[in-house]
């Protein structure tokens, strides 16, 4: 098996999600390509998805010293170390995007960590010109809509969090993040079906419950709303278990209760976090 070869099996099986079975026969083959930087990225990449962050670090690392040009390991591998906040992050990322400003995703990685780090101006930019070279990546349209959302600028979000939406509508975590938005935009009714939508496909993610059963009862839906309630409480953990309270009693008390706590305390605290999260 030549390298593009193992490459390309490895990346089909990240797709189906069998992060497992492509990091073992990335490292099948690792002796036979201990010095090509690709290899050692998308090992990486897969001990990252199986929750080795540590692991993937150090590879990413490996990988960088290399002194490699490949605008696609740059991006990756930049955007891998930027999770553990490295000092190398920006520059590996500003090369990616110079070496391939042609390459949507040398754009995205660059735009993306730019806006976290709070310089959103070039952040957006880096992101619109990601969006002019694939408008139909819904994962370049997510990030210009939290590029958007970190610079303050509500309405234009939500139209990029839309198309996000739009291109995958499976996409829980983005139609959850879209509905906060649209709170933030004064579009109650809007937000609050897409916080219902994005709380019945993430049924494990106990926040989104939560947000969704306040929603829920703030627009007069309170069978949704304990309904909820009840999924969250099912997936609650220990640290869980005082907000889920707050909310039951905010349900309890009326819909004008369960919507001041969602405007006042828990959404904005939520996307707040949400908004941080790296692509």
């Amino acid at each position: 098996m030549d390298r593009d070869q193992l490459l390309e099996q490895a990346l089909g099986l990240g797709e189906e999600g069998n992060w497992q079975a492509a990091a073992e026969l990335l490292r099948d083959h690792l002796e036979d390509f201990s010095e090509d930087a690709a290899v050692h990225c998308w090992l990486g990449v897969a001990e990252q998805e199986l929750g080795m962050g540590g692991v993937a670090y150090e590879r990413f690392k490996y990988a960088l010293s290399f002194g490699t040009e490949d605008p696609y390991v740059l991006a990756t591998a930049g955007n891998g170390i930027a999770y553990f906040d490295d000092p190398d992050a920006e520059q590996t990322l500003r090369t990616a995007s110079m070496l391939g400003p042609d390459i949507p995703v040398t754009r995205l990685m660059y735009g993306a960590y730019l806006a976290r780090e709070g310089f959103t101006e070039k952040g957006v930019e880096e992101l619109a010109a990601a969006r002019d070279l694939d408008p139909d990546d819904p994962q370049i349209a997510y990030e210009l809509g939290v590029g958007w959302a970190l610079a303050g600028n509500h309405d234009r979000s939500t139209d990029a969090l839309a198309d996000a939406v739009r291109l995958d509508p499976e996409d829980g975590w983005a139609r959850i993040v879209f509905g906060l938005e649209l709170l933030e935009a004064d579009r109650f009714e809007e937000g609050a079906g897409e916080l219902m939508s994005g709380a019945r496909i993430r049924e494990d993610d106990v926040d989104a419950q939560l947000v969704a059963a306040l929603a829920a009862a703030a627009v007069g839906r309170d069978g949704v709303a304990y309904e909820m309630l009840e999924r969250a409480r099912i997936r609650a953990s220990e640290p869980d278990l005082a907000l889920l309270t707050a909310v039951e009693d905010r349900l309890d008390a009326g819909y004008e209760a369960a919507r001041e706590m969602l405007e006042e305390d828990l959404a904005p605290d939520i996307l707040r976090t949400r908004l941080r999260e790296r692509p």
